[in-house]
């Protein structure tokens, strides 16, 4: 039985690459030889979806963008989508689980991932997003549209593992190529895709499954993925201390409460090591309420190799909130029956107190107390004085006293938990 096979017999996994940063990644993820899974790429631009290697091809939004892409238009790109909705299921009919990786700032990818994902998941499938975000020379208004469509896609996803790319610069030699450097960002996707694959089809010594997977990775938040080899007299610790700290992902395994790690090794892989591995990884998450799986796997074909794969969730969210954040409204959702009411942002732990936001007359509230929109202009901000001010005179249903319906309690309670997450890297 062949890997392909195998994978079938026990789960089917499918990579989507949408827009033109998930055709590239999918590209290179083929040109690596990845094995197991089944590639797709969907996009607005017809030009750049024919230059993919990926034998199954989807493009969005035939009617509104004729082939032509979004040009940077995240609204267009949701309306894609819409568009394209039955081909999307098509696409994803009979997953176990999809991997959806975009470039967030554009118009494709960060439109229309938020559609993708939630279409997989509501087929039941584990859905996982990679998504990288723009460098901070492509200027504020890319930056900002990433961090809106990083949070949207999150809402609809089980786990989100997230990439900005001004870490390429941090990890890379100056004569280092593009090419080069984009390949080190995809290979957090390759890895975590081919250690997933790894974990369910091979059969271990303490054997994991997809089961596993979707206990640790479900309705998880943010995640991280991570593969150590290492050679030698100390590879136990040395491959265990690379699948935990890649310099690329936003988020570091310290603190999780999800963890599942594999540790392969050919039949001179001894218990002390074992032991040194899962060790180090333990040292690192929340000890005191740690759910941790484990398996081992002896593979001949690893040789003086040790393998370490981890997969963590279930951060906790505290020290990850920003100060502010800025949303960009959609103004092409449906409308919602209270206009003038503030609603908890997706982002906040908790609502923000009356002062901060005075609505303009005519201004709709999407989603978030920091921003409203006004038709035709950009996202209008209002805050309180410093000094006292007479008091404003406020409708009742205002602030705190915007109850949910009690069917929709689920709903605003998976939105208030919902964090936007501090990049690791500025931690330090």
């Amino acid at each position: 039985m062949n890997a392909n096979d195998s994978l079938n017999k026990y789960a089917n996994i499918k990579v989507i690459g949408v827009g033109g940063g998930g055709t590239n990644a999918v590209n290179r993820m083929i040109a690596s030889n990845l094995t197991g899974v089944e590639f797709w790429v969907m996009n607005t631009d017809l030009q750049a979806l024919n230059t993919s290697l990926s034998d199954h091809k989807l493009q969005l939004g035939t009617k509104i963008t004729k082939g032509l892409g979004c040009g940077a238009q995240a609204q267009m790109g949701e309306q894609s989508a819409q568009e394209s909705k039955d081909d999307i299921k098509m696409a994803i009919e009979g997953a176990d689980m999809v991997f959806i990786t975009a470039g967030m700032g554009g118009g494709t990818g960060t439109g229309a991932s938020p559609m993708i994902a939630k279409i997989a998941k509501e087929a039941g499938a584990l859905t996982i997003g990679v998504v990288t975000k723009p460098f901070r020379f492509e200027g504020p208004v890319r930056l900002q549209q990433s961090e809106y469509g990083v949070q949207s896609l999150r809402d609809e996803l089980d786990a989100l593992i997230v990439i900005p790319n001004d870490q390429l610069l941090k990890i890379t030699e100056k004569m280092t190529t593009l090419i080069d450097a984009f390949k080190m960002a995809d290979d957090v996707l390759r890895q975590g895709v081919q250690g997933i694959a790894d974990l369910i089809t091979i059969p271990g010594l303490i054997n994991l499954d997809f089961a596993d997977v979707r206990t640790i990775m479900s309705d998880s938040g943010s995640a991280m993925m991570g593969i150590g080899k290492a050679s030698g007299e100390n590879r136990a610790i040395e491959a265990a201390e690379q699948a935990i700290s890649s310099p690329l992902l936003e988020e570091t395994i310290t603190g999780a409460s999800g963890v599942i790690i594999n540790i392969t090794g050919s039949e001179t892989m001894s218990l002390h090591e074992v032991d040194q591995a899962a060790q180090t990884i333990y040292e690192a998450v929340d000890q005191s309420n740690a759910n941790i799986v484990f398996g081992s796997v002896i593979d001949k074909n690893a040789e003086d190799h040790l393998i370490v794969t981890v997969i963590a969730t279930g951060f906790k969210p505290d020290k990850h909130q920003p100060a502010s954040r800025t949303s960009i409204p959609r103004d092409h959702l449906e409308d919602k029956p209270t206009a003038e009411t503030v609603t908890a942002s997706t982002a906040a732990p908790m609502p923000a107190p009356p002062s901060l936001l005075e609505p303009e007359p005519n201004a709709s509230s999407i989603g978030t107390p920091y921003s409203v929109e006004s038709s035709g202009s950009k996202p209008q901000f209002t805050e309180s004085p410093a000094s006292p001010q007479p008091p404003v005179e406020r409708p009742p249903v205002q602030y705190a006293i915007n109850r949910p319906r009690p069917e929709d309690a689920d709903i605003v309670s998976d939105s208030l938990s919902d964090d936007l997450e501090f990049p690791a890297f500025l931690r330090k």
